[in-house]
């Protein structure tokens, strides 16, 4: 695709998805507008439909392109060994730390169907899904983690400290009387990627293993 005349590589781009991001996780999708997109983004509605083809277009790249860093991770070489997951929840914790209330978004189309994208984002989650699953087999390979695990459940796992610290952070915040900064992200990273590192290293009982044929 050209980029339009008089406009630098993706600078209109790059600000329709900054504005659709602000605008959507501050409103729901049937009342964020194009316009609204465009004026925010300080560009023509009409390079909404060149780049995006319509709002729906301009969401699902929306949620890819801040999703995508957390893909592309699986298939790096970070997780190639269990300490990796140290970072990859710093990764996930300074990803969301930039868009707070995106997990809520998140959550909204995904549990109460809000908006478009589910099918969308399942896709997205699936990918990862099966990306995990690899980096899992890999480690059992390695002899990093017990060869009975589950990968569903060391991705669930994961998912759930990842994702709870960010949905709730208001609720946390009020009770520690302290905030969740930077500082506070970074140790609890570490922390999550210790328990990863040592606990799925151990041979699980067979309740938590996968039910072998």
């Amino acid at each position: 695709m050209n980029t339009p005349p008089g406009s630098a590589p993706d600078s209109v781009r790059e600000r329709l998805l900054k504005a659709a991001l602000d605008s959507f996780l501050a409103d729901d999708y049937h009342k964020v507008s194009t316009r609204l997109i465009a004026e925010k983004a300080d560009a023509n509605v009409a390079m909404i439909r060149y780049y995006f083809g319509n709002k729906e277009g301009l969401y699902e790249e929306m949620i890819r392109e801040t999703l995508q860093p957390l893909l592309a991770v699986l298939d790096g070489a970070l997780l190639n060994t269990a300490d990796g997951f140290k970072a990859f929840f710093k990764l996930y914790y300074d990803t969301m730390g930039q868009q707070p209330a995106f997990p809520r978004l998140i959550l909204k189309v995904l549990a109460l169907n809000q908006g478009p994208g589910r099918r969308f984002i399942q896709q997205l989650l699936e990918r990862g899904r099966t990306r995990g699953a690899r980096k899992v087999a890999e480690l059992k390979a390695a002899g990093q983690f017990a060869p009975a695990l589950d990968p569903d459940m060391v991705r669930i796992a994961f998912v759930s400290l990842a994702m709870m610290p960010m949905l709730l952070k208001d609720i946390f915040e009020e009770q520690m009387e302290r905030p969740m900064d930077a500082d506070f992200l970074d140790r609890l990273a570490s922390l999550h990627g210790q328990l990863f590192a040592v606990g799925l290293a151990l041979q699980p009982s067979a309740s938590l293993a996968k039910a072998q044929p």
